[in-house]
Protein backbone atom coordinates (compact mmCIF):
# COMPACT_ATOMS: atom_id res chain seq x y z
CA UNK A 1 0.00 0.00 0.00
CA UNK A 2 2.86 2.30 0.69
CA UNK A 3 3.73 1.99 -2.96
CA UNK A 4 0.31 2.98 -3.96
CA UNK A 5 0.54 5.83 -1.64
CA UNK A 6 3.32 7.48 -3.22
CA UNK A 7 1.70 7.28 -6.51
CA UNK A 8 -1.21 8.31 -5.72
CA UNK A 9 0.25 11.78 -3.99
CA UNK A 10 2.63 11.93 -6.84
CA UNK A 11 -0.37 12.60 -8.99
CA UNK A 12 -1.64 14.82 -7.13
CA UNK A 13 1.16 16.84 -6.59
CA UNK A 14 1.82 16.52 -10.50
CA UNK A 15 -1.92 18.42 -10.85
CA UNK A 16 -1.51 21.31 -8.92
CA UNK A 17 -2.13 20.03 -5.03
CA UNK A 18 0.27 21.58 -2.83
CA UNK A 19 1.09 22.10 0.79
CA UNK A 20 -2.57 21.28 3.03
CA UNK A 21 -3.13 22.40 6.39
CA UNK A 22 -7.04 20.85 6.89
CA UNK A 23 -8.48 17.52 5.24
CA UNK A 24 -12.14 17.43 5.30
CA UNK A 25 -14.66 14.48 4.62
CA UNK A 26 -18.28 15.32 3.66
CA UNK A 27 -20.75 12.93 4.16
CA UNK A 28 -24.42 12.18 2.61
CA UNK A 29 -26.32 15.29 1.59
CA UNK A 30 -23.14 17.59 3.28
CA UNK A 31 -21.47 18.94 0.17
CA UNK A 32 -22.53 22.31 0.29
CA UNK A 33 -19.13 23.40 2.28
CA UNK A 34 -17.78 23.32 -1.49
CA UNK A 35 -19.41 26.19 -2.52
CA UNK A 36 -17.35 28.23 0.21
CA UNK A 37 -14.00 26.86 -0.91
CA UNK A 38 -12.00 28.82 -3.46
CA UNK A 39 -11.34 25.99 -5.68
CA UNK A 40 -7.69 25.37 -6.97
CA UNK A 41 -8.00 21.83 -8.03
CA UNK A 42 -10.64 19.47 -8.87
CA UNK A 43 -10.40 15.95 -9.68
CA UNK A 44 -13.15 13.25 -10.25
CA UNK A 45 -12.42 9.54 -7.91
CA UNK A 46 -11.78 8.30 -11.52
CA UNK A 47 -8.82 10.29 -12.52
CA UNK A 48 -6.92 9.38 -9.20
CA UNK A 49 -4.64 6.48 -9.35
CA UNK A 50 -5.57 3.65 -6.57
CA UNK A 51 -8.46 5.85 -5.32
CA UNK A 52 -11.80 3.89 -4.95
CA UNK A 53 -15.20 5.29 -6.73
CA UNK A 54 -17.73 6.52 -5.28
CA UNK A 55 -21.30 4.28 -6.44
CA UNK A 56 -23.55 6.15 -4.37
CA UNK A 57 -25.88 8.69 -6.62
CA UNK A 58 -25.87 11.25 -4.27
CA UNK A 59 -22.24 11.18 -3.26
CA UNK A 60 -20.68 13.94 -5.96
CA UNK A 61 -17.23 12.20 -5.84
CA UNK A 62 -14.48 14.83 -6.24
CA UNK A 63 -11.44 15.70 -4.48
CA UNK A 64 -11.33 19.58 -3.99
CA UNK A 65 -8.14 21.45 -3.26
CA UNK A 66 -7.93 25.12 -2.69
CA UNK A 67 -8.81 27.85 0.11
CA UNK A 68 -11.21 28.28 3.00
CA UNK A 69 -10.93 30.16 6.02
CA UNK A 70 -7.54 31.31 4.65
CA UNK A 71 -6.05 27.99 5.20
CA UNK A 72 -5.57 25.23 2.37
CA UNK A 73 -7.96 22.59 2.54
CA UNK A 74 -8.32 19.35 0.46
CA UNK A 75 -11.89 18.19 1.02
CA UNK A 76 -13.56 15.28 -0.26
CA UNK A 77 -17.24 15.83 -1.90
CA UNK A 78 -18.25 12.03 -1.44
CA UNK A 79 -17.04 9.45 0.48
CA UNK A 80 -16.63 5.37 0.16
CA UNK A 81 -18.55 2.85 2.32
CA UNK A 82 -18.27 -0.72 3.56
CA UNK A 83 -22.19 -1.37 2.10
CA UNK A 84 -20.39 -0.36 -1.58
CA UNK A 85 -18.78 -3.58 -1.61
CA UNK A 86 -15.55 -2.15 -0.71
CA UNK A 87 -12.92 -3.32 1.71
CA UNK A 88 -12.11 -1.13 4.81
CA UNK A 89 -8.57 -0.48 3.74
CA UNK A 90 -10.05 0.76 0.61
CA UNK A 91 -12.45 2.75 2.37
CA UNK A 92 -10.09 4.25 4.68
CA UNK A 93 -7.15 5.22 1.90
CA UNK A 94 -7.91 8.33 1.26
CA UNK A 95 -7.22 9.38 5.00
CA UNK A 96 -3.77 7.60 4.69
CA UNK A 97 -3.01 9.90 1.61
CA UNK A 98 -3.86 12.63 3.45
CA UNK A 99 -1.80 12.15 6.26
CA UNK A 100 0.88 11.46 3.98
CA UNK A 101 0.19 15.07 2.26
CA UNK A 102 1.20 16.08 6.15
CA UNK A 103 -2.09 17.67 7.00
CA UNK A 104 -2.60 18.85 10.65
CA UNK A 105 -6.48 18.11 11.28
CA UNK A 106 -8.88 15.98 9.76
CA UNK A 107 -12.39 17.49 9.74
CA UNK A 108 -15.45 14.64 9.00
CA UNK A 109 -19.04 14.98 8.44
CA UNK A 110 -21.93 12.68 7.96
CA UNK A 111 -25.38 12.20 8.06
CA UNK A 112 -27.20 9.92 10.93
CA UNK A 113 -30.30 8.76 12.66
CA UNK A 114 -31.29 10.30 16.42
CA UNK A 115 -32.24 8.02 18.80
CA UNK A 116 -31.98 10.51 21.34
CA UNK A 117 -36.21 11.50 21.74
CA UNK A 118 -34.60 14.55 23.61
CA UNK A 119 -33.21 15.87 20.19
CA UNK A 120 -34.88 17.10 16.85
CA UNK A 121 -34.04 15.78 13.37
CA UNK A 122 -32.42 18.42 11.55
CA UNK A 123 -29.81 19.13 15.25
CA UNK A 124 -26.23 18.17 14.70
CA UNK A 125 -24.68 16.16 17.41
CA UNK A 126 -20.69 16.38 18.18
CA UNK A 127 -19.33 13.02 18.27
CA UNK A 128 -17.51 12.62 21.87
CA UNK A 129 -17.33 8.96 21.34
CA UNK A 130 -18.31 5.47 19.29
CA UNK A 131 -19.45 2.15 18.84
CA UNK A 132 -18.36 0.19 16.27
CA UNK A 133 -20.51 -2.83 14.95
CA UNK A 134 -19.46 -3.04 11.42
CA UNK A 135 -18.11 -6.45 10.36
CA UNK A 136 -14.51 -5.69 9.80
CA UNK A 137 -11.66 -3.38 11.18
CA UNK A 138 -9.87 -1.00 8.78
CA UNK A 139 -6.13 -1.91 10.70
CA UNK A 140 -6.53 -6.14 10.48
CA UNK A 141 -3.29 -7.70 8.94
CA UNK A 142 0.26 -6.36 8.40
CA UNK A 143 1.88 -4.12 10.95
CA UNK A 144 3.00 -1.49 8.73
CA UNK A 145 5.47 0.55 10.94
CA UNK A 146 5.26 3.96 8.61
CA UNK A 147 1.28 3.72 9.66
CA UNK A 148 1.45 3.66 13.22
CA UNK A 149 0.33 0.25 15.55
CA UNK A 150 -2.68 -1.99 14.54
CA UNK A 151 -3.23 -2.05 18.26
CA UNK A 152 -4.10 1.63 18.54
CA UNK A 153 -5.36 2.97 21.65
CA UNK A 154 -8.75 4.50 21.02
CA UNK A 155 -9.74 6.08 24.73
CA UNK A 156 -10.30 9.12 23.28
CA UNK A 157 -10.71 8.76 19.49
CA UNK A 158 -12.20 12.05 18.84
CA UNK A 159 -9.57 15.23 19.58
CA UNK A 160 -10.46 16.94 22.80
CA UNK A 161 -9.22 20.64 22.25
CA UNK A 162 -10.91 20.72 18.63
CA UNK A 163 -14.21 19.52 20.51
CA UNK A 164 -13.47 21.86 23.19
CA UNK A 165 -12.84 24.28 20.23
CA UNK A 166 -16.28 23.50 17.93
CA UNK A 167 -18.33 23.38 21.41
CA UNK A 168 -17.14 26.89 22.42
CA UNK A 169 -18.00 28.50 18.69
CA UNK A 170 -20.85 26.91 18.72
CA UNK A 171 -21.75 28.41 21.93
CA UNK A 172 -20.46 32.11 20.80
CA UNK A 173 -22.73 31.63 17.39
CA UNK A 174 -25.65 30.54 18.99
CA UNK A 175 -25.62 26.68 17.04
CA UNK A 176 -27.84 24.12 18.76
CA UNK A 177 -24.81 21.17 19.37
CA UNK A 178 -25.70 18.01 20.95
CA UNK A 179 -22.68 16.10 22.08
CA UNK A 180 -22.96 12.10 22.00
CA UNK A 181 -22.10 8.55 20.93
CA UNK A 182 -22.18 7.33 17.69
CA UNK A 183 -22.76 3.60 16.71
CA UNK A 184 -21.37 2.66 13.16
CA UNK A 185 -23.35 -0.16 11.80
CA UNK A 186 -23.03 -1.80 8.13
CA UNK A 187 -26.20 -0.94 6.13
CA UNK A 188 -27.13 -0.31 3.76
CA UNK A 189 -30.44 -1.24 5.05
CA UNK A 190 -32.08 1.10 7.40
CA UNK A 191 -32.89 -0.80 11.43
CA UNK A 192 -35.70 -2.17 12.84
CA UNK A 193 -37.44 -1.11 15.31
CA UNK A 194 -36.10 -3.83 17.37
CA UNK A 195 -32.81 -3.02 16.14
CA UNK A 196 -33.13 0.76 17.03
CA UNK A 197 -34.00 -0.26 20.75
CA UNK A 198 -31.05 -2.56 20.92
CA UNK A 199 -28.77 0.54 19.57
CA UNK A 200 -29.58 2.88 22.19
CA UNK A 201 -29.48 0.38 24.79
CA UNK A 202 -26.16 -0.14 24.40
CA UNK A 203 -25.12 3.77 24.60
CA UNK A 204 -25.80 5.29 21.32
CA UNK A 205 -27.11 8.36 20.29
CA UNK A 206 -27.01 8.15 17.32
CA UNK A 207 -26.72 5.40 14.40
CA UNK A 208 -24.93 5.48 10.67
CA UNK A 209 -22.92 3.71 8.49
CA UNK A 210 -19.55 5.55 8.16
CA UNK A 211 -16.65 7.55 9.92
CA UNK A 212 -15.48 5.31 12.08
CA UNK A 213 -13.11 3.04 9.81
CA UNK A 214 -11.49 6.98 8.73
CA UNK A 215 -11.40 7.81 12.56
CA UNK A 216 -9.80 4.47 13.73
CA UNK A 217 -6.82 5.42 10.51
CA UNK A 218 -6.98 8.78 11.86
CA UNK A 219 -6.16 7.77 15.85
CA UNK A 220 -3.40 4.83 13.92
CA UNK A 221 -1.76 7.68 12.03
CA UNK A 222 -1.60 10.34 14.97
CA UNK A 223 -4.11 12.42 13.20
CA UNK A 224 -6.15 14.95 15.07
CA UNK A 225 -9.66 14.32 14.30
CA UNK A 226 -13.28 15.30 14.92
CA UNK A 227 -16.81 14.44 13.49
CA UNK A 228 -20.44 16.05 13.30
CA UNK A 229 -22.99 14.31 12.20
CA UNK A 230 -26.12 15.98 11.23
CA UNK A 231 -28.87 13.86 12.29
CA UNK A 232 -31.71 13.35 9.26
CA UNK A 233 -34.60 11.28 10.82
CA UNK A 234 -35.69 10.39 14.20
CA UNK A 235 -35.08 6.80 15.02
CA UNK A 236 -37.48 6.32 18.22
CA UNK A 237 -38.43 2.64 18.16
CA UNK A 238 -42.06 3.63 19.87
CA UNK A 239 -42.75 5.96 17.52
CA UNK A 240 -41.02 4.49 14.26
CA UNK A 241 -42.61 6.36 10.88
CA UNK A 242 -41.19 4.86 7.31
CA UNK A 243 -37.93 6.92 5.89
CA UNK A 244 -37.31 8.00 2.37
CA UNK A 245 -33.42 8.38 1.69
CA UNK A 246 -34.63 11.49 -0.33
CA UNK A 247 -35.88 13.11 2.79
CA UNK A 248 -32.96 11.87 4.63
CA UNK A 249 -31.02 14.04 1.60
CA UNK A 250 -33.08 16.79 2.14
CA UNK A 251 -33.21 17.44 5.51
CA UNK A 252 -29.08 16.96 5.64
CA UNK A 253 -29.11 19.89 2.95
CA UNK A 254 -31.28 22.14 4.99
CA UNK A 255 -29.61 21.59 7.85
CA UNK A 256 -25.91 21.74 6.68
CA UNK A 257 -25.29 25.65 7.10
CA UNK A 258 -24.81 25.49 10.77
CA UNK A 259 -22.45 22.76 9.68
CA UNK A 260 -20.60 24.67 7.49
CA UNK A 261 -20.73 27.77 9.60
CA UNK A 262 -19.17 26.01 12.61
CA UNK A 263 -16.06 24.78 10.36
CA UNK A 264 -15.40 27.47 8.42
CA UNK A 265 -14.61 29.27 12.19
CA UNK A 266 -13.04 26.16 13.31
CA UNK A 267 -10.95 25.94 10.23
CA UNK A 268 -10.14 29.90 10.52
CA UNK A 269 -8.77 29.15 14.39
CA UNK A 270 -6.81 26.28 13.54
Amino acid sequence: MLTAIQETIDFLKSRGVGQVDTGIILGTGLGGLIDHIDITVEIPYEDIPHFPVSTVEFHKGKLIYGTLAGKNVLAMQGRFHYYEGYSMQEVTYPVRVMKFLEIKHLLISNAAGSMNTDWKKGELMLLDDHINLQPANPLRGVNVPEFGSIFTDMSAPYDKALNQQLETLASSLDIPLNVGVYVAVEGPSLETRAEYRFLRNIGADAVGMSTVPEVIVANQMGLPCCAISVLTDDCDPDNLQPVDIADIIAIAQTAEKDLIRLYQELIKNL
